[in-house]
């Protein structure tokens, strides 16, 4: 499994998700991702959520590809 740091300049698992650029965006991505799950969200990846928590799934998915984002710049509409 690739460490956060490997995941600023290399795709995942060679999947046609997004690549996360910086340490930064992977922890606020995670971060959202998490509090999602901890709403019902479903996981997007096969784990057993009894035996993990939201936040590890989340990394983990992230670091899959399984979660999609858009970077916005200043001055877009929302």
């Amino acid at each position: 499994m690739p460490t956060p740091t490997e995941l600023v300049d290399s795709d995942v698992d060679g999947s046609q998700g997004q690549v996360v650029d910086s340490k930064y965006r992977l922890i606020i991505l995670a971060a959202k991702r998490s509090k999602q799950l901890q709403r019902g969200a479903s996981p997007r990846i096969e784990i057993d959520p009894q035996k993990h928590k939201p936040t590890r799934i989340a990394l983990e998915e992230v670091m899959r590809g399984r979660v999609h984002f858009s970077i916005k710049q200043d001055g877009d509409a929302d």
